[in-house]
C-alpha cells in the first residue's frame, strides 16, 4: 500500500466519489487540505469571499444536478459557524453537501487555543453527522463514511473537523481498492403500491402531491408515467416545482397560503384522495389542518419514516424513496390498466380552473408593479431556464407567475429561507451546467447580505443573471406587520449623497455590482423591462460574468396570501 498524509488520502476519496468540486476559503488550519487538492489537481476549486456563501453554493452545486455532492472548504472557528445556516439550508431540504473545515491540533482542543471550537457539536442539530477526526488512520473511513450518510435514506449535510495535526500525519491507504459503501434506501413492496392504487381508485377526485423528494430521487420522469397511467392531476410543492412540466394538462398548480395558485388551491379543496410523494406536508403548503384534510383521505410515501404521520395521521403511510415507490407504481398501474377508473372528466375540470382563476400581471404604471417584472420573465426565458431564488415578496410573487418546465429549474432554499442565498446558490448552479441560462431572483435586501460573491462570478468567469426587484424595503416583513398596525424598522430607503439618481431608493447596486467586476443595468419603465432583460442575455454571454438587472419597483405592494387555503386574501 502507498504511505501517504492523511489530507491525501482524503482528496482521493473525494475523487473515487464523484466529488471534483469544492467552495471555500484557505485558511492556516485548512492548508495541508489545500496542499493535497493542489498537488493531486482533480479536485476544481471556487474561492469565495465569505464562508457562509461558499456552504451555499455547494448548495446550488448539488441541487443543480442528480448525484452532485457539493464540497465546501474552511479553516477553524469561525469558518465553521460561519457554515452553520448553509447546513441548516441543506438539512431542511433533504441536500447533500460536505462541509470541511480545519481544526486546532488535538493536543491543543481543551486549551482555548486560537480559533480552536468543539464545531462538530455546534453543527449536530443541523447536520446528518458531524464529527473531529481524532486519528490519522480514521480519515479514510470517516469520509466513506460521510458519502453513504449523506446519500442514504433521507439525504443530507455532513461536517468533517480535521484538526491540522491529523490531516498531515501519515497512514498506509490504497485507493485502487477503494469503494463506496452501500446505501440504505427503503422501496415500497408490491402490495403497498396495489393498496395505493386501490385507494386512489375508491375516489372520484384524486390528487397527487408531488414534493422535493421526488427532484431529490431523480424520479420526475416516473412520477409523469404513473401520472398519465392514472389520469390523475398533480400539484408539486414549491420544492418539487418542475417535476411535472407547468404546460402540462395533468398540472394542477401549486396549493399553500403563499407560493400557490388560485386553480391549485381550488382543486385542493375539490379533491377527495390525495397521495403525498416525497413532501413534508410543509405548515406554508397546508395552512390549517382542519381546512386541508376535510373531507379527504391522504396517502403519504416518504423516504424518513418519523415524516410519516409527524404533521397528520394519512390514511396509509409507505416509508419509501421516491423513484424505488414509483417504479412499482408505474408497474402495478400498466398491469391495471383496464382496471383504473376514468379521470377525464375530473382533470379536464382542473385544466378549466387553471384557465379561469389567473391573477393579473398587466400593469402599466410608474413606479413598476412586480408582477409586471414576472410577466416579462416569462417572455424573454424559455423552459431550459435554471430559476434560483430564497425568500421574500419576489420569491412568492415569482412562485404564483412564472413557469417552471423541467426538474431542477426552479432552485429555492425551501424551509429554511436565508436571506442572502440567492446569490451564492446561483453561483453553485452555474458551475454545475455552465451551458445554462441561470436567473436568480432577489429582493434588494436579500441580494445586499452576500452581495460581495458577485466578485467571485467576475473572477471565475461564471455568467448569470441576476433580477433585482427593488422597492427599498423588507416588503414581506412590512406585510407581516400590517396585522399590528405598524411600519417598523423595516424600510431601506434613504437618500444617497453618492447617487442622487436613485431617488432616495438607497444602495446604488449598479455601483456596487460594477465596482465588483461585473455588469449592471436598471429599470424604471416598465416598457423597458423585456428590453434590459434582453440586453442582459447578451452581456452575460459578452462579459462571461454576472449580469444584474435591477427594477424600480413602487415602494409598497401587497402579495396575494393568507392563512388558510380557502381563505388567500387577493391583491392587485
Amino acid at each position: 500500500m502507498a504511505r501517504m498524509r492523511a489530507v491525501d488520502a482524503a482528496v482521493l476519496i473525494l475523487e473515487k466519489e464523484g466529488s471534483t468540486q469544492a467552495f471555500g476559503l484557505p485558511g492556516a488550519a485548512i492548508n495541508p487540505f489545500y496542499s493535497a487538492m493542489r498537488a493531486h489537481g482533480g479536485i476544481k476549486h471556487v474561492l469565495a469571499r465569505h464562508v457562509e456563501a461558499a456552504s451555499h453554493m455547494a448548495e446550488g452545486y448539488t441541487r443543480a444536478r442528480a448525484g452532485n455532492i457539493g464540497v465546501c472548504i474552511g479553516t477553524s472557528g469561525p469558518a465553521g459557524t460561519d457554515m452553520i445556516t448553509g447546513l441548516y439550508s441543506a438539512s431542511a431540504d433533504s441536500i447533500p453537501i460536505l462541509c470541511i473545515t480545519g481544526q486546532a491540533p488535538v493536543a491543543k482542543l481543551h486549551k482555548e487555543d486560537f480559533q480552536a471550537v468543539d464545531i462538530s457539536s455546534i453543527a449536530a442539530p443541523v447536520a446528518k453527522w458531524a464529527v473531529t477526526v481524532m486519528e490519522a488512520a480514521q480519515v479514510p473511513g470517516t469520509f466513506q463514511k460521510a458519502f453513504q450518510i449523506m446519500r442514504s435514506s433521507r439525504p443530507g449535510p455532513v461536517l468533517v473537523d480535521l484538526p491540522v495535526d491529523v490531516q498531515l500525519a501519515e497512514i498506509e491507504f490504497d485507493i485502487d481498492t477503494y469503494e463506496p459503501l452501500p446505501l440504505a434506501r427503503p422501496a415500497a413492496t408490491r402490495l403497498q403500491a396495489e393498496k395505493v392504487l386501490t385507494m386512489l381508485a375508491s375516489g372520484s377526485r384524486p390528487l397527487i402531491v408531488a414534493g422535493g423528494g421526488i427532484i431529490n430521487a431523480d424520479a420526475a420522469d416516473l412520477l409523469m408515467e404513473f401520472a398519465e397511467l392514472t389520469g390523475i392531476p398533480v400539484v408539486p410543492t414549491l420544492m418539487g416545482w418542475g417535476a411535472i412540466a407547468d404546460d402540462h394538462p395533468l398540472s394542477a398548480g401549486m396549493v399553500g397560503l403563499q407560493t400557490s395558485h388560485r386553480y391549485g388551491n381550488a382543486t385542493m379543496l375539490a379533491a377527495d384522495v390525495v397521495l403525498g410523494i416525497g413532501n413534508r406536508w410543509a405548515n406554508r403548503h397546508t395552512g390549517g389542518l382542519d381546512v386541508y384534510t376535510a373531507g379527504r383521505k391522504f396517502i403519504h410515501v416518504d423516504i424518513e419514516p418519523t415524516q410519516i404521520g409527524r404533521v397528520f395521521a394519512p390514511d396509509y403511510g409507505v416509508v419509501s424513496d421516491a423513484r424505488l415507490a414509483l417504479e412499482v407504481l408505474v408497474e402495478v398501474a400498466r398491469e391495471w390498466a383496464d382496471r383504473l377508473p376514468d379521470r377525464t372528466a375530473w382533470a379536464a375540470e382542473c385544466r378549466e380552473r387553471r384557465t379561469t382563476l389567473q391573477r393579473q400581471t398587466h400593469f402599466d404604471a410608474v413606479p413598476i408593479k412586480p408582477q409586471r417584472v414576472y410577466e416579462e420573465m416569462n417572455r424573454a426565458f424559455g423552459p431550459d431556464t435554471r430559476y434560483v431564488s430564497t425568500i421574500g415578496l419576489s420569491q412568492i410573487q415569482a412562485a404564483q407567475m412564472l413557469h417552471v418546465y423541467r426538474p431542477r429549474h426552479w432552485i429555492n432554499a425551501g424551509q429554511a429561507g436565508p436571506l442572502g442565498w440567492t446569490l451564492p446558490a446561483a453561483l453553485g448552479v452555474a458551475v454545475a451546467d455552465p451551458s445554462a441560462t441561470v436567473v436568480a431572483l432577489s429582493g434588494d435586501y436579500d441580494f445586499q447580505f452576500l452581495i460581495e460573491e458577485l466578485a467571485v462570478g467576475a473572477q471565475f468567469n461564471i455568467p448569470y443573471i441576476h433580477v433585482v426587484v427593488n422597492n427599498s424595503y423588507l416588503g414581506l416583513i412590512r406585510q407581516a406587520q400590517r396585522g399590528f398596525e405598524m411600519d417598523y424598522c423595516v424600510q431601506l430607503s434613504f437618500d444617497n449623497i453618492n447617487s442622487p439618481e436613485v431617488q432616495g431608493y438607497g444602495v446604488d447596486h449598479l455601483k456596487v455590482a460594477e465596482g465588483l467586476g461585473c455588469k449592471a443595468l436598471r429599470v424604471v419603465e416598465p416598457d423597458d423591462i423585456l428590453p434590459a432583460l434582453e440586453q442582459a442575455k447578451k452581456l452575460m454571454v459578452e462579459h462571461q460574468v454576472p449580469i444584474v438587472v435591477e427594477v424600480i419597483l413602487e415602494r409598497i405592494t401587497n402579495v396575494s396570501m393568507g392563512l388558510e387555503i380557502d381563505n388567500i386574501v387577493e391583491f392587485d
